[in-house]
Order: C-alpha cells, then sequence, then structure tokens
C-alpha cells in the first residue's frame, strides 16, 4: 500500500528500499467544468537542481521540449494535450543510478499552457497529485494528493526527489506560483525567451 503524504511530509525513497533504481514519477489531474473558450493543457516538468538551488544549465530543465537529459537520467514520456481520462496524464522517469552528481533535487512542477491568454488557472483544476512507481514491480510507492489550495496559480511545484546522506527522499511541496512557466523557470535559473 503506498504512502499517502500530506504538504511539508519527507519520506525515505532508497533507506528501506536499497534496490530501488527505477521509478516513474505519475502526474495526475481533473479540470472542473468551466468554459473559457480553450481547453486544457497542462503541463508536467522537472528541473534537475544544483546546491544552490537552480539548474546548472538549460539542459536539466526537462520539459515538452527537452524530453531527455543526456545522462539518460531523466526522461519525459511525452505531452498529454487535454489531460482526458483516467490515471496519470503525464510521466517522467527517473533512474536514480544516472543523476549526475551534481544535480542534488529533482522538482516536479505542473503549469498550464498559455494560461494568462486562455484565462486559466488551478482554481479550476481539481484531484492533482503525484505518484512514484516502482517500475520494477509496478509498485505504487507514495502519493501526495494536492487538494483543493489553489486559485490564481498558474503553476506548482509539486514534490521534488532529493539527495539526503546518499539516500533518495522525497518531499511534498505542493507550492503555487503566479506567472506560469516562465515564474518557474525564473525561480530555478532558467531565462526564458
Amino acid at each position: 500500500m503506498p504512502i499517502s503524504l500530506q504538504k511539508g511530509q519527507k519520506v525515505d525513497l532508497t533507506k528501506g528500499n536499497p534496490s530501488l533504481r527505477n521509478i516513474m514519477v505519475g502526474l495526475g489531474w481533473d479540470v472542473n467544468q468551466f468554459d473559457t473558450g480553450y481547453d486544457f493543457d497542462l503541463d508536467a516538468s522537472a528541473f534537475m537542481l544544483g546546491s544552490n538551488g537552480r539548474c546548472p544549465t538549460e539542459k536539466e530543465f526537462i520539459f515538452y521540449g527537452n524530453l531527455e537529459h543526456s545522462s539518460g537520467s531523466v526522461k519525459h514520456m511525452g505531452d498529454n494535450l487535454t489531460g482526458e481520462g483516467e490515471g496519470d496524464d503525464e510521466e517522467i522517469q527517473v533512474d536514480l543510478t544516472l543523476v549526475p552528481s551534481n544535480v542534488e533535487r529533482v522538482a516536479f512542477t505542473v503549469t498550464i499552457y498559455d494560461a494568462d491568454k486562455r484565462r486559466q488557472n488551478f482554481g479550476q483544476v481539481s484531484n492533482a497529485y503525484i505518484r512514484i512507481v516502482d517500475m520494477a514491480t509496478g509498485m505504487e510507492l507514495i502519493r501526495y494528493d494536492l487538494g483543493e489550495d489553489f486559485s490564481i496559480e498558474t503553476a506548482v511545484v509539486v514534490g521534488e526527489i532529493y539527495r539526503n546522506n546518499g539516500e533518495w527522499k522525497f518531499n511534498a511541496i505542493g507550492s503555487g506560483y503566479q506567472g506560469g512557466l516562465a515564474a518557474l523557470c525564473g525561480s530555478f535559473g532558467i531565462q526564458v525567451a
């Protein structure tokens, strides 16, 4: 049975499970019945962060426009343009053994594409979650349901995995931002055009 987390909780991933290597980070959401005249296109991203909390280069920003890190450690499995259907809407796979040593954390985020133009925000999204699955066994290890804490935000840092004394842990963050993907990129040291 997966560990269900609340905002701010941290849990060990590898300490009690030393054979854990490949994880799938599943992100999902539902859109409430609002008609803004546009479909909702939510996008999952991963920011591979150094000790300063920033991406060493723009290559450590994994998203629909850069699906895989050169190390092979983090792979985005593709953009879901509508979020229709059950289960995970977007997935990111991580090989913990291949994450470069200069990367201390990998933050997982969800943003609303063209949110300002489409007049959309996370107040119109429900049932958002992140889950971590052991790819070797298919077992769900961790689940964090975000709840309905957002209103005007257009980007959310959902959670992160991070190194601690040679082990990997997960932190349920659930922090919202205004300004969408550009605001997130700026806070993680990525310059956007």
